[in-house]
């Protein structure tokens, strides 16, 4: 039998992706922009201003799916950096030490290298052409 909801993941997978692409953008937009207000920026070339340089160019170019693959996968490898730099030496349990954000998005990226933007992206839209 098959599931009726399978003809949606390839656009579920497209929605997931833009709504994690522009999360992760607004990441950058606070430490570089100071936008939404809050917190400091941090000094040019510190390893906190390079996360926001990477957040803000890697979730612009996931939110509308253009060069997802390699965006996805420099992005997944800056939250595992981020996690293993900033939030495991607080504590073992990530819901402890704060850094449940940062897996989920280094898988959640993981899995966008392989899986692809999903049709409703740039790189979806320069296939079909």
């Amino acid at each position: 039998m098959r599931n009726k909801l399978n003809p949606w993941a390839p656009t579920i997978l497209s929605i997931t992706r833009a709504v994690a692409g522009l999360i992760f953008l607004a990441h950058g937009t606070k430490k570089l922009l100071a936008f939404p207000a809050g917190g400091n920026v941090p000094a040019t070339f510190s390893l906190s201003w390079t996360a926001g340089v990477i957040e803000l160019i890697c979730g612009s170019l996931i939110a509308v799916g253009f060069l997802t693959r390699p965006a996805a996968f420099l992005a997944s490898g800056l939250m595992a950096f981020a996690y293993w730099i900033a939030h495991a030496p607080r504590d073992f349990y990530p819901v402890n030490n704060g850094g449940d954000a940062a897996i989920l998005y280094c898988f959640l990226f993981l899995y966008l290298v392989f899986a692809g933007p999903g049709p409703l992206s740039i790189d979806g839209m320069r296939r079909r052409a």
